[in-house]
């Protein structure tokens, strides 16, 4: 009895020892999964949101979703801050109003916060804006455009555009990737509507051109990486010839928009399933490369890598800044259950008067005809976002 009463508190000392070695394990484990978690930071307008007409809802069949569970099989401590907002435009990504984040007055300002707290935690940044840019502005209920509006969106889109790439370089870090997207072309959708709709295809595919054009000057000019999304849906492709059911011997470019879009079924330009998993396809081939990881593309001749951001592109809150406690919506998710809520009173940040303006009126012109197409359904709907 007493030989068990002698050795019982050793024992029993030698059980609390392993109960609090284990949770310090555990607590060690935690801060090291903490220490090397890296960042996915998507932003961007109902592209980057997965938007579906079907089901009139963001979804997580988006190609921000699905580009993220590529990217987390080659880091597993990959996290998604997932920052998109149906209807956001180029202005409101920098100034607010259409989305609420906690903490941040706009996207870019969510955007900015969320690097600035994990300082060289951000492995990749991607970005798809400007179409809502048209849409909210120049399409009439008929569905016509302002030509005197398309030229002075075309200057904002591609002002704001260079604003928002060079402030998100700026807070990057060589260990940053930044892809932004060109776009396809879903006027193509027109083609099987007849005659008429057919040379309303052809004569929207410069237009798209040049706007792609223009988009991809903003981004090299401001070390992005470019998304060839239009490639991918063989948006110039008239010439060969391929046969769909229903219509029959289509351009390679009106089957691609018809299999990859609600272009032609339901007169919507959003990607369908399929249609996100070719755009990820297509931002995930820029950012698994075997380039350095801070190797993004290099800036055109003669314009500089950060182009005029103001210093504090939010009022009160600076690049640098260090971030509240909850700057990053959506952080560590890959759904779209933590997609911003519809806000109206975020704070107005203004553009910098500085930022180069390298894209022309093809940005707003080529955006305008897929606008035409999402007006037409917004009408439908009484959609205000």
């Amino acid at each position: 009895m007493r030989s068990l009463q002698r050795f019982g508190p050793p024992l029993a000392l030698s059980a609390m020892t392993l109960v609090l070695s284990t949770s310090g394990l555990a607590t060690a484990d935690a801060a090291t999964d903490e220490k090397d978690a890296t960042y996915y930071i998507s932003l961007g307008d109902s592209l980057a949101t997965g938007y579906q007409p079907d089901v009139d809802k963001d979804t997580d069949v988006a190609y921000t979703d699905q580009l993220y569970a590529q990217l987390k099989q080659r880091d597993p401590g990959l996290e998604h801050i997932r920052l998109g907002c149906t209807g956001e435009t180029t202005e409101s990504l920098i100034n607010g109003g259409k989305c609420h984040y906690p903490n941040a007055t706009s996207q870019l300002d969510a955007a900015l916060k969320a690097m600035a707290q994990h300082p060289g935690k951000v492995a990749y940044v991607t970005l798809s804006v400007g179409a809502d840019d048209i849409l909210l502005n120049c399409v009439s209920p008929a569905g016509t455009l302002d030509g005197a509006c398309l030229n002075s969106k075309s200057r904002s889109m591609a002002k704001n555009l260079a604003q928002i790439a060079g402030a998100l370089h700026k807070a990057g870090t060589d260990n940053t990737q930044f892809v932004g997207s060109t776009y396809y072309n879903p006027f193509l959708g027109a083609w099987l509507q007849g005659e008429a709709g057919q040379q309303a295809a052809k004569e929207s595919a410069p237009l798209v051109k040049a706007a792609n054009t223009g988009i991809t000057q903003v981004y090299k000019a401001t070390g992005f990486k470019v998304a060839d999304v239009a490639g991918a849906f063989s948006s110039d492709d008239f010439t060969t010839q391929v046969n769909v059911p229903g219509a029959g011997e289509v351009p390679a470019n009106v089957a691609e928009i018809c299999r990859l879009t609600w272009a032609c079924t339901r007169k919507d330009p959003h990607p369908n399933t399929e249609g996100h998993q070719v755009i990820a396809g297509v931002f995930a081939a820029e950012l698994t490369d075997d380039d350095a990881p801070g190797a993004s593309a290099s800036p055109t001749p003669g314009a500089s890598t950060s182009p005029a951001p103001s210093e504090s592109p939010t009022p009160g809150a600076s690049a640098s800044a260090a971030p509240s406690e909850s700057p990053t919506p959506g952080a560590g998710t890959d759904t779209g259950e933590n997609t911003p809520a519809p806000n109206g009173d975020l704070a107005d940040t203004g553009a910098s008067s500085g930022t180069p303006v390298l894209a022309g009126a093809g940005l707003a012109v080529a955006a305008a005809g897929a606008a035409a197409v999402y007006y037409a359904r917004r009408r439908r709907t009484g959609e205000e976002s």
